[in-house]
């Protein structure tokens, strides 16, 4: 029997749900805020993105840091961290050929890359023009490591979490090229800690754990029987070694208006990007986080965890994007929130060395009673933005 978890306790979560007002995301989010409106904190940011920041000035910072990092001797002078995707492409694309970096794109392979996200990958190198450097964890580990934040952090993509957030810090390191360029400040963009709003750069030193690893950074591991030799591709290098790097982390939502939508666009145009030829499983959209058959799982455990889906996070910027009217967010919400990914289930229990039993124990245990309730031997959600929960 696996313990149930207290997620409110976990993610500080408040007990009464609430909705955005503008868009569809729950105060369940971790970390996100709402204001006394019923507005949350990526709306009202999205809000000051369109009539507060001069772009203009933002673009000349952007052109001044390419200048601060030009090299004379021909060597690569940014990472960007890349899988092939929408969003890191338009970033190495726009550094490379709008802004005159050499650019050194660097990939951790996905878990199980899909046969379009493999696709992407290559077309990113051949047609849009990239260097690059990819590497690929020991399978026999990275099954493990899925298997084991699966079971302990609910969520199987965080192993590959850790490998795209500190893998390019290694190279960095190693190379010496002190700038890394990543794409959107999430916590800024789609809801939660607000204090690096307005700044273009990550401290490394600091909210690296809680931020990105789910409170549990990768060299804790070990205490659940993974070597420090298995683990070391995983963790970041030393503070003392980024900080003889002088490595800077930016992110390109601060230079440039995120929007993913239109990444997609220019990807498509630029640098031989496809979407899948129908909608991803859990949502409506065909072209965002396609490249890995684990990412499903990712995000149906947190519908699972949080009562927000697929449908939920890609609809909530959509809104905030302008692509989308709450009221068409909530329909769509309402037609394929929570959405189970079949698709690659079979390949997903394969690759964890799990039964279906086993699995739905797992997912069951992360059931929070603020969020669910069973009934008829059926797990009911309690709320919905469409107010037609359980409990609305």
């Amino acid at each position: 029997m696996i313990n149930k978890k207290n997620l409110i306790k976990m993610y500080n979560l408040p007990e009464e749900i609430k909705f955005c007002k503008k868009c569809t995301i729950s105060n369940q989010r971790p970390r996100i805020t709402f204001d006394g409106k019923g507005i949350c904190s990526a709306c009202n940011f999205a809000e000051f993105k369109k009539e507060k920041i001069n772009w203009i000035d933002r673009e000349e910072e952007l052109k001044e840091l390419c200048k601060r990092f030009k090299r004379k001797d021909g060597g690569f002078e940014v990472i960007v961290p890349s899988s092939g995707g929408k969003d890191s492409s338009t970033v190495a694309h726009n550094l490379k050929y709008k802004y005159g970096m050499n650019v050194l794109t660097v990939t951790w392979a996905p878990n199980v890359y899909t046969d379009i996200g493999w696709k992407n990958y290559i077309n990113a190198i051949n047609v849009g023009g990239f260097h690059n450097l990819m590497w690929s964890a020991d399978g026999k580990i990275n099954r493990k490591l899925v298997r084991l934040s699966f079971e302990i952090l609910g969520d199987p993509f965080q192993p590959f979490i850790y490998g795209v957030t500190n893998f390019a810090m290694k190279i960095a390191v190693k190379l010496k090229i002190p700038l890394l360029m990543y794409g959107e400040n999430g916590e800024v963009e789609y809801g939660g800690d607000m204090k690096n709003a307005f700044k273009p750069t990550r401290d490394y030193k600091k909210d690296h754990a809680k931020h990105y690893f789910s409170g549990l950074p990768p060299e804790e591991l070990v205490n659940y029987g993974i070597s420090k030799n298995d683990i070391y591709p995983y963790m970041s290098p030393s503070i003392d070694e980024l900080d003889e790097n002088k490595t800077e982390i930016h992110f390109w939502s601060y230079y440039k208006k995120w929007i993913p939508q239109e990444n997609f666009y220019y990807c498509a145009e630029n640098t031989g990007y496809s979407a899948n030829p129908e909608r991803t499983e859990g949502t409506y959209s065909k072209y965002a986080s396609i490249d890995d058959k684990i990412d499903g799982f990712h995000f149906y455990l947190a519908y699972i965890k949080f009562g927000i889906g697929r449908a939920t996070q890609d609809s909530a910027h959509e809104i905030r994007d302008g692509h989308l009217t709450r009221e068409e967010g909530v329909q769509l919400v309402k037609k394929y929130d929570g959405e189970f990914p079949k698709k690659y289930f079979k390949e997903f229990q394969d690759y964890c060395g799990i039964s279906e039993e086993y699995f739905w124990e797992v997912i069951d245990s992360w059931r929070s009673d603020h969020i669910w309730r069973k009934e008829n031997g059926l797990w009911k959600i309690k709320h919905r933005v469409s107010n037609d929960g359980a409990d609305d």
